[in-house]
């Protein structure tokens, strides 16, 4: 196997598990728009781990304004960009 053949299975990869975090993602901002979800059961406590860490990243940066949380879009933003750039690498 060629390098670049490596590099570009790499980044398939990696294209691959940000488009499944990006659906993810959106899940868990719809999601957040019902305020009767117990996050901490089953499903949703799953959900928030692999989500929240990330978000959290951008809540810290951006706090809410007026009860609405903005952050998540800014997160949005750098995994499209990101999953862009990879993108263009796997190609």
């Amino acid at each position: 196997m060629a390098a670049t053949e490596i590099t570009a299975l790499i980044a398939s990869s990696l294209a691959t598990f940000l488009q499944i975090y990006f659906a993810l993602l959106i899940i868990r901002i719809l999601l957040s728009w019902f305020p009767n979800i117990d996050w901490s059961s089953a499903p949703f406590s799953v959900l928030s781990q692999l989500t929240d860490p990330y978000l959290n990243i951008f809540r810290s940066i951006i706090p809410p304004l007026g009860g609405i949380d903005f952050s998540p879009i800014l997160a949005i933003f750098l995994l499209q960009f990101l999953q862009q750039a990879v993108t263009g690498i796997a190609v």
